[in-house]
């Protein structure tokens, strides 16, 4: 499937901004110190496992070598186009069409046992948020059990932990800030920067995910838990740095002149100004949730 320019993602879907989102998660499972949180079971050996809003499908890949190899794994997308090669996928891992806006398909009902969603924040509005939310709540596995599982009575994974769970992780950008090595060091650039993009589109000014919690205790979940981080410098210093090619990649995108025209003006200067000691950063969230079993 060729990817749609009105599908609603801001970035082109392109080898480079790939490699964005390889790098990205690298850094978030090294900063969080983990791809499943500690508190998710996952060592049953039928585990089945999605990941939505899959994209290169980096996350299911390094997921998939912590778990049995009967493990199923299913990453879906509105695209697929920045996924690899679907000759190149290996056995227990399938790719697929699936909008998130779109109604949840009957197939994907109490089907997992791990839904796992990150990078999301330039994607939804704050008023689909809670949609969205209730529809991963519908995906995962629940069930009523008596004395062993042969007596279980439905869902589709009959097998799994009574009650899956949902996985969240995002960048909180109401805590986006400048930090600098000197209070004299130069961040003008930075600031225009940031400022000319989020005027481009509502997405690029997201408020939701310190409310992510909340919304999942509204939804139903269970054993909501918080994970945050606010990176030391040093790691907040090279998530800047891949987020640079950020700005580069929606201009692409977005075809607009005078976005175009002002990034070649500011970006050079938010380089030199993170050479000289000036880096944005802000905390990062994961948040988990149980459904509970019925």
């Amino acid at each position: 499937m060729t990817m749609s320019s009105n599908d609603g993602y801001v970035f082109t879907r392109d080898y480079l901004d790939n490699n964005r989102i390889n790098l990205m998660h690298s850094l978030w499972t090294k900063v969080f110190g983990y791809a499943v949180h500690p508190r998710i079971p996952i060592a049953k050996p039928d585990l089945h496992v999605a990941d939505v809003g899959t994209g290169t499908g980096i996350w299911l890949f390094d997921v998939r070598e912590h778990l049995a190899k009967s493990a199923q794994l299913v990453g879906l997308d509105i695209s697929l186009n920045a996924a690899p090669h679907p000759d190149t996928l290996p056995s227990n891992v399938k790719l697929r069409h699936w909008d998130i806006k779109d109604d949840l398909p009957a197939d994907l009902v109490a089907a997992f046992d791990l839904v796992h969603v990150r990078f999301l924040s330039f994607v939804l509005l704050n008023n689909e948020v809670e949609v969205v939310l209730r529809k991963l709540f519908q995906m995962l596995s629940t069930y009523i059990c008596t004395n062993s599982t042969s007596r279980c009575r439905l869902v589709a994974n009959p097998t799994s932990e009574p009650g899956g769970y949902l996985q969240w992780g995002e960048p909180d950008m109401e805590t986006l800030r400048i930090d600098k090595v000197a209070l004299e060091a130069k961040s003008e650039g930075l600031e225009q920067l940031f400022k000319l993009f989020e005027i481009q589109d509502a997405r690029l000014k997201p408020t939701w995910a310190v409310e992510l919690h909340n919304l999942f205790s509204a939804v139903g979940f269970d054993h909501v838990d918080v994970h945050s981080v606010d990176c030391p410098p040093h790691w907040a210093y090279i998530f800047h740095e891949g987020g640079l090619m950020m700005h580069e990649i929606i201009s692409r995108k977005n075809k607009s002149e005078k976005l175009q025209h002002e990034l070649a003006r500011l970006l050079p200067q938010a380089v030199e100004e993170t050479r000289n000691g000036a880096w944005v950063s802000c905390v990062r969230l994961t948040v988990i949730g149980k459904r509970p079993a019925q």
